[in-house]
């Protein structure tokens, strides 16, 4: 989170610490002095999502091909200047910070629903200053950079921590990210990833000793002058008065600067003048109205420690607590085989989710561009729920003597006020003989497994007797419709319009270039088509998770939104169903795709019979078209489009992208 306001006084008030530098340079200096270590740069990737997303469009979902370029030309361009890159992600939401992350995600409420309001308004997306990463961007981030070759790390607490302590002691040549926690840590030099220029790799560098000299502070005040201008373990209302006091017996005051600005030079001041000593901090807490935790302080300095590194502040030989509760953490996955596995998955960026629900059985959701105003369509939190119960089942298997552990859920959606997790009960899937042995699924091998893993996954969707027909199709096909059948079957408000944008998608997609896509115009649009985009990508996610869960009978590249998903192929498709439009013009004239679309349609459809779900045509009049007419519809006849494609059902899924390529029905 950083300190609030410091990276802005820096900038404003201390321009000496803010130092162009040219990475190039740094690089080439580097090689020189250290010839048999290249020059590393560590990325807190969490900070650098953001400035990454470039494509223009942003609302209906992500320009998923054009962001994976972005950031194949990113890595190329550090790997020309012969510097690698090291990217860490958050991998928890550390009890200590949870309080901020729920203040942010009802905040995020608010800007999502003037993000609706102005979709709905003005018919098109709203400028960069309303923008908001497409969902589930850091996740997919995550996956594209590993894809991309490159080492990524996911984090077992805040990754601020974790990149600091790693920039120190692998001798980085520096940090990228933007979060002035950076400038508090005594670690490798910080780069600004928000004054980067790609072209030239020339950045701003924030120099502590620059900052410090500004101050009248040395390194070692640096974490408590953090922790007293307010943190993530000293919340800033316990210190109004503390600042107070130092304002009135400032000299620095100035007109000119903002009251922020003021606190920060006033708070320099006051602990420039304090002996750098444990008993000087003991002396603060007794000072301070810390109510019962009389140790705030010394934990927020303590927080800034990094392995190996001691503070006046604090009484020498004291580990770092940080490094301690991970080691005592009591887990709820008992088998140390298991655990070790998922945790070593999790560090490498190889499963999803997996990690948080068996080291302590608690998994979160950040916001999605969801429509509050849209109650037909329910929050993906709860339209995936069913599937998560089942996956933390098949995690959870302890319970087959007796009762599951509930699963502890922190997911933003309209009507969740998040005052705490939500107790969520795992469901065992239906599965013939019950759901396998989790060390089975993980650890043995061979085709009989292999097919269990398979169906187990499906079963997660309710679609275990879908298998056969679903193995015949490519393994992003046959994610995507299992992910769409399932939404069909969950949603009842969900149309055979919806159906056959989705289905228009991932036909149309197959081939096309990132460059192609960026070029894609849409005159308009449709906010129900960017409310479906987002609950699609979400449910990508827990794709991934059940895969991770299932022992991976998908590779997990095929479950990437790159390969199935993109926003504005959405929206064309969205407004081209409801409008009405042909099947000739939604599938862009080609006929080789009418036969594979008829199939996958029939397909879902007849899943969804199984589950008495009936699909029905509902186009909508919100201004692309008019009409109410509701028509039901029969797999083995419709005629919501052309008569000329339509067979009926005889399981012909074998003739659309068929795994082995076969002559017939292949596409071009």
């Amino acid at each position: 989170m950083g300190i609030k306001g410091l990276q802005g006084f820096v900038a404003r008030v201390c321009p000496d610490a803010c130092r162009t530098v040219d990475l190039r340079e740094i690089a080439e200096k580097h090689r020189i002095d250290h010839p048999d270590f290249p020059p590393v740069i560590v990325v807190d990737a969490m900070c650098c999502v953001r400035y990454w997303y470039t494509p223009e469009s942003w609302v209906c979902g992500g320009q998923w091909r054009e962001y994976l370029a972005v950031l194949e030309d990113f890595i190329k361009t550090f790997m020309a200047a012969g510097i690698k890159l090291v990217f860490y992600f958050d991998g928890v939401v550390e009890e200590k910070k949870r309080d901020e992350w729920i203040k942010r995600r009802l905040q995020n409420n608010k800007e999502i629903a003037r993000i609706f309001q102005f979709i709905k308004t003005h018919r098109k997306q709203p400028g960069r200053g309303m923008f908001m990463v497409p969902s589930a961007l850091p996740t997919f981030t995550r996956f594209a950079l590993k894809s991309l070759g490159q080492k990524t790390v996911c984090t077992l607490q805040e990754a601020d921590f974790e990149v600091a302590a790693y920039g120190l002691q692998q001798n980085c040549i520096g940090i990228l990210g933007q979060d002035s926690d950076y400038l508090i840590y005594n670690t490798c030099p910080y780069f600004s990833i928000e004054k980067l220029r790609l072209d030239t790799l020339v950045t701003v560098m924030y120099s502590r000793e620059d900052l410090c000299r500004a101050l009248g502070l040395s390194l070692t005040h640096l974490p408590l002058f953090a922790c007293l201008l307010g943190n993530d373990v000293v919340p800033e209302s316990l210190l109004e008065g503390f600042w107070h006091k130092c304002l009135v017996t400032s000299p620095h005051k100035n007109n000119s600067y903002n009251r922020r600005a003021n606190i920060l030079l006033a708070v320099a001041n006051y602990i420039s003048k304090v002996p750098c000593s444990y008993s000087s901090l003991k002396h603060l807490e007794e000072m301070l109205p810390l109510g019962s935790d009389k140790t705030l302080l010394y934990r927020g300095v303590e927080s800034y420690l990094l392995p190996g590194q001691q503070s006046p502040w604090i009484p020498p030989n004291v580990t770092n607590c940080q490094m301690l509760s991970l080691q005592q953490q009591t887990v709820v996955c008992q088998d140390k085989e298991i655990f070790q596995l998922a945790k070593e998955q999790h560090i490498q960026s190889e499963n999803y989710a997996i990690f948080n629900i068996l080291s302590n059985g608690e998994i979160d959701c950040s916001n999605s561009l969801e429509d509050e105003c849209d109650t037909e369509i329910p929050g993906q939190a709860l339209i995936y729920r069913s599937a998560r119960q089942h996956i933390y089942s098949v995690l959870l298997e302890s319970g087959k003597g007796g009762a599951y552990p509930l699963v502890k859920e922190w997911f933003v959606y309209f009507g969740n006020p998040l005052q705490q997790p939500e107790l969520i009960q795992p469901v065992q899937p239906s599965i013939p003989g019950g759901t396998p042995n989790l060390k089975t699924l993980w650890f043995a091998k061979g085709p009989d497994v292999e097919k269990q893993r398979y169906s187990t996954f499906l079963a997660c969707f309710h679609l275990q007797d879908g298998m056969e027909e679903l193995q015949a199709l490519e393994a992003p096909v046959a994610a995507f419709c299992c992910l769409l059948a399932y939404l069909m079957m969950q949603v009842s408000s969900l149309s055979l319009e919806d159906l056959n944008a989705f289905l228009a998608l991932i036909l149309c997609l197959k081939g096309k270039s990132s460059a192609q896509l960026a070029g894609l115009q849409i005159a308009q649009v449709d906010s129900r088509g960017v409310h479906l985009g987002a609950v699609f990508v979400r449910g990508l996610t827990t794709l991934l998770m059940a895969n991770s869960a299932c022992g991976f009978p998908f590779r997990m590249d095929d479950l990437m939104p790159w390969e199935v998903f993109d926003g504005k192929l959405f929206q064309e498709k969205y407004q081209q169903s409801h409008r009405g439009c042909s099947l000739e013009e939604l599938l862009e004239g080609n006929e080789s795709l009418y036969t594979p679309f008829q199939n996958l349609k029939s397909f879902i459809c007849k899943a969804c019979m199984a589950k008495k779900r009936t699909i029905q045509s509902r186009p909508r009049g919100n201004g692309f078209i008019t009409g109410t007419q509701q028509r039901e519809f029969n797999p083995r006849f419709q005629q919501t489009h052309r008569s000329s494609f339509v067979p009926p059902y005889h399981n012909q899924m074998r003739g659309f992208l068929w795994r082995n390529p076969q002559p017939q029905g292949k596409k071009h």
